[in-house]
């Protein structure tokens, strides 16, 4: 059974009535309506709709972008079509994942989108490392400065405080000052351990 799928942005003053026609024209029996983004995943009638796919079916769009914007998002959901046993078909494109001709086309979209992520991964990793070299520390900046930190240490060590009360002054998680004590005593630990 063909199954068409329709989507306009809502932003967008659009309707789905051309979609709709074409998908009419093309043989689709059932037409899911949709007013979203194309990069949402909560979008009810796209998820209603593969719910229902049985094996054989294929989902059938007017263009690809009215399935998804993203290629990794395209090709999880076209996963998730095969995982059901149903073929995709794109009107504009002429993507056929029902044919032999449309699952290499796919297939060399995946290699495309691994390609991708990997350049991303390598590009973070030189990001990272060139911004080490020039200084600078990924991550939050800590809520406590050094000299907080001692006086936190010796207050609570010395029993003046709880590590609660601590906490408290300072506007920090308990946790927080839980681990300055836990450091400290390790460190201090190894320092008995090596004179």
């Amino acid at each position: 059974m063909l199954i068409g799928y329709a989507r306009v942005s809502k932003k967008d003053d659009q309707d789905t009535v051309a979609q709709i026609r074409a998908l009419k024209d093309a043989g689709c029996e059932e037409v899911f309506e949709e007013t979203a983004s194309g990069g949402r995943w909560d979008r009810p009638e796209l998820h209603k709709m593969i719910g229902q796919l049985r094996k054989g079916d294929v989902v059938v769009v007017w263009k690809l972008d009215r399935l998804t914007r993203s290629l990794k998002d395209l090709l999880l959901l076209l996963d998730k079509l095969d995982g059901r046993g149903a073929g995709f078909k794109s009107l504009t494109e002429s993507v056929d994942t029902t044919i032999p001709a449309g699952r290499m086309l796919t297939q060399m979209l995946g290699s495309f989108a691994e390609f991708e992520r990997a350049m991303l991964r390598e590009r973070t990793r030189e990001g990272i490392k060139s911004a080490r070299a020039a200084g600078r520390v990924g991550g939050r900046k800590p809520k406590l400065d050094d000299a907080q930190r001692r006086e936190i240490i010796d207050t609570v060590l010395s029993g003046r405080k709880r590590a609660a009360e601590m906490a408290r002054l300072f506007n920090v998680d308990p946790a927080t000052v839980c681990r300055l004590i836990a450091h400290a005593r390790q460190s201090s630990g190894n320092l008995s351990l090596a004179r």
